[in-house]
């Protein structure tokens, strides 16, 4: 596979597709869109993504979270 090919893999066109990812609603997906919380661009009128960005997207809030519940435990203690 190429890099193109895969990157083109990658890709998410729509907002529908986006939230389909992400495992939420597409409004929901456009609400993050439009506050410019999701890592996404427009091509024309079309909302793109990559799944990579996503993910790593995901992967921070996570992980942003995990921290904050851990910072809260300790509070409790």
């Amino acid at each position: 596979m190429t890099t193109h090919n895969a990157a083109v893999g990658d890709l998410l066109y729509g907002a529908r597709p986006i939230a389909e990812h992400l495992g939420i609603t597409e409004r929901q997906a456009r609400y993050l869109i439009d506050q410019g919380t999701l890592p996404s661009w427009k091509e024309g009128k079309t909302i793109c993504a990559r799944r990579s960005s996503l993910n790593d997207w995901m992967d921070r809030r996570e992980a942003a979270a995990a921290v904050t519940s851990a910072a809260a435990t300790d509070n409790i203690a």
